[in-house]
């Protein structure tokens, strides 16, 4: 198992705060658990403790932006997504500010605290905002780089973290804004996966491969922009795809593929996540495996997608 994506990214910033005096992050009362507190106990001076007031931190992220340095918004990604929406789209995004937004807790890790804190539908809000760049590392070392790949970009992006440890990703190569990764190569089905369920993804496509099913696992560690080359490239190959991801059905990573598969190659797809459902409270792996996201039910969708 790795380390959380919490501590990766905690420990990211440090790292490049040692480097970049511009660096600035903002935290919304939640810097233990998101743990953005290493940066602010190493560099007190660039580090602000918001409060609960999740909308307050993204307007003043934006003034700060305008200032030359390059802030960093942490909090919940239900918060993020939902109660800082209008300053993230009329302030952050309409001027084109380079904050980065990087909504912890996301999908069902905070399941314990139930439909109120569980982030479902973060990226399908984030990608719909013009200028915004979305990343979904699948691993805690994707979350070092996506910080990195970030600090590039001359406008705002959103990184979804994940609170629990999860596998590393056998065989990735380097992060890469708008860049697509293809962990394995088949010719049966295509699964695109992002976050979390790419590992998922890998162990189902070895299960299958013993079975005599073959497929292109491909890590879209980029939702926006997506790279529409890589995936049309696979399909193209397989003629179906089946995305996978721990979010909504309805707008997310599913979502994105689909409007780029039926403008320029359609094919069957079929879909891996959270139907039009609120969840609960729970043990995470339990909550998984209750909402459907699994080894299995990867198996189960991609078996009858490539005997189509």
């Amino acid at each position: 198992m790795s380390k959380a994506m919490r501590e990766a990214f905690g420990e990211a910033l440090v790292r490049i705060g040692k480097t970049n005096d511009k660096l600035v992050v903002l935290d919304a009362d939640v810097s233990g658990s998101t743990k953005t507190g290493l940066f602010g106990k190493e560099f007190p001076e660039r580090f602000y403790n918001m409060g609960v007031a999740e909308a307050n931190m993204a307007g003043t992220a934006a003034g700060i932006a305008t200032c030359g340095y390059r802030p960093v918004i942490s909090a919940f990604a239900i918060f993020l997504a939902l109660k800082s929406t209008d300053q993230i789209r009329n302030v952050i995004c309409y001027n084109n500010l380079p904050v980065i937004i990087a909504g912890g807790y996301a999908g069902l890790s905070d399941s314990f605290d139930g439909a109120s804190h569980q982030a479902l539908t973060d990226i399908a809000i984030m990608r719909a905002i013009p200028n915004m760049t979305v990343i979904v590392p699948a691993d805690s070392s994707q979350v070092e780089e996506a910080v990195e790949e970030a600090l590039k970009i001359d406008g705002p992006v959103y990184i979804r973290l994940c609170r629990n440890p999860s596998p590393d990703v056998e065989g990735k190569g380097p992060l890469k804004i708008g860049k697509a990764d293809l962990l394995m190569e088949g010719v049966d089905v295509t699964i695109a996966a992002c976050g979390v369920t790419v590992p998922l993804a890998v162990e189902a496509a070895k299960d299958l491969k013993k079975e005599g099913i073959t497929a292109d696992v491909i890590n879209m560690a980029t939702v926006k922009p997506l790279d529409r080359e890589a995936v049309i490239k696979s399909i193209k190959k397989t003629g179906c795809l089946l995305s996978v991801e721990e979010h909504s059905v309805m707008g997310g990573l599913g979502s994105a593929i689909s409007e780029a598969v039926t403008r320029e190659c359609p094919v069957p797809m079929d879909y891996v996540g959270i139907e039009d459902t609120f969840t609960e409270s729970g043990p995470y792996n339990l909550l998984m495996e209750k909402y459907g996201i699994s080894v299995d039910a990867i198996k189960v969708k991609a078996k009858a997608l490539a005997s189509i």
